[in-house]
């Protein structure tokens, strides 16, 4: 397998935009919420706190802590695009589309300052 400079910058926008999509986005809250409980505390200045609780035990903790770490998450999800990319067809496309999906919100953060 052979990766040119240019899949290895898109294979990494795309599983920073994957890995943000499944740890913090609010259109996958669904998937989180089996296995995380969010508890918010109010500060003495009135700053709300929001915390995650890992729900259960065992497979449920372990997919827990997994979906509330962005190194882990990040992990997965990069093995999850190479294997798409090498072995599924047209996978390239998802790939694509998170990429630029991941350069806009990198060129966002700088761009709303």
């Amino acid at each position: 397998m052979d990766i040119t400079w240019m899949d290895f910058v898109l294979l990494t926008l795309a599983c920073f935009r994957l890995t943000r999509l499944l740890v913090d986005d609010t259109i996958t809250d669904w998937l989180r919420a089996p296995f995380h409980h969010y508890i918010e505390e109010t500060d003495q200045e009135g700053n709300v706190e929001t915390y995650i609780e890992v729900k259960g035990k065992g497979f449920q903790a372990f997919v827990g802590e997994l979906l509330s770490c962005h190194w882990c998450t990040g992990i997965w999800a990069s093995g999850i695009l190479l294997a798409g990319w090498v072995f599924i067809p047209y996978f390239d496309w998802v790939i694509l589309m998170l990429g630029i999906a991941g350069a806009s919100a990198i060129l966002r953060v700088f761009l709303d300052k």
